[in-house]
């Protein structure tokens, strides 16, 4: 059954981000608070690098169960790690826990102990700044993607297959991504294909859709060309998201069009669930 391996220091996995950077993450997402999207998304993966790092953190350290990139594509295409981490693709765990951009406080709204809330500050590691400037050379990103998940099956030819997450709010600018997303799932482990998921934050409208079974309702021919690309959910990820109240089926894909700032979360949080840790 594919899917299933275990991770390990030894036998790790990978996910790497693919975020637009294009001119157009300026505009503003859903949700009840209006935020660019480019400050949404960039919130979204700071706060899951913390996230991943606290649970994979051990008495001796942070494992290496996970090892990440985060690549970005506007103006330019290659990594968006900031820091002390800037230029770098597939970093250990351990050195990204090890190397935030820097650490903001933010306010946070708490329980006072008697039904209220009360608001307190709280430290929050950057390792990627929002960005918009540009068009949306999502074929590039891709093939930039292909290329790590290339090296990185070849590496670790056992493992879970590599995870990569693309985050768009636009067409792409440089030709159908179709071919470049398939190269990406070609590559293998014994354990699977790399698997494609792709969020899609459209200034076209339209209704909300979360991890569909087919194409059908949504409203124009990219939407559809991104949902075609996009990885069904292996079994493990399908029981999680049904326990985040998503409707689900075995032929359920990675796609989220028109999402909302929870959404997103939401998004990345399935998208990143492997397989048991060892």
């Amino acid at each position: 059954m594919p899917y299933t391996a275990e991770i390990s220091r030894s036998n790790p996995t990978s996910i790497i981000f693919l975020v637009d950077q294009s001119t157009s993450m300026s505009d503003p997402i859903g949700g009840e608070v209006p935020q660019q999207k480019a400050d949404v998304v960039a919130d979204a993966i700071n706060r899951l690098l913390t996230e991943l790092s606290i649970k994979c953190a051990k008495e001796e350290g942070v494992r290496d169960y996970f090892h990440v990139a985060v690549i970005g594509y506007g103006a330019s295409v290659g990594s968006a790690f900031a820091g002390a981490l800037a230029g770098r693709d597939i970093v250990p765990l351990s050195e990204v826990a090890d190397n935030p951009a820097r650490v903001d406080e933010r306010s946070k709204k708490v329980s006072d102990g008697a039904g209220g809330l009360v608001e307190t500050a709280v430290s929050f590691p950057l390792w990627m700044d929002p960005l918009a400037h540009g068009g949306t050379p999502m074929n590039r990103a891709l093939q930039y993607a292909e290329s790590l998940v290339a090296g990185w099956t070849e590496r670790y030819p056992a493992s879970f297959p590599p995870i990569v997450i693309n985050l768009t709010d636009g067409e792409s600018t440089d030709g159908d991504p179709t071919a470049a997303a398939e190269a990406i799932t070609s590559h293998a482990t014994a354990d699977g294909a790399a698997l494609l998921f792709n969020l899609h934050v459209s200034a076209s409208g339209g209704t909300p859709t979360a991890f569909p079974d087919t194409a059908d309702g949504l409203p124009d021919s990219y939407a559809r060309t991104l949902f075609a690309m996009s990885s069904p959910l292996p079994s493990h990820m399908r029981s999680y998201a049904a326990s985040q109240g998503q409707r689900v089926s075995e032929t359920t894909r990675g796609f989220v069009y028109n999402a909302d700032i929870t959404t997103v979360v939401q998004f990345l949080d399935i998208g990143t669930r492997a397989t048991e840790l060892r």
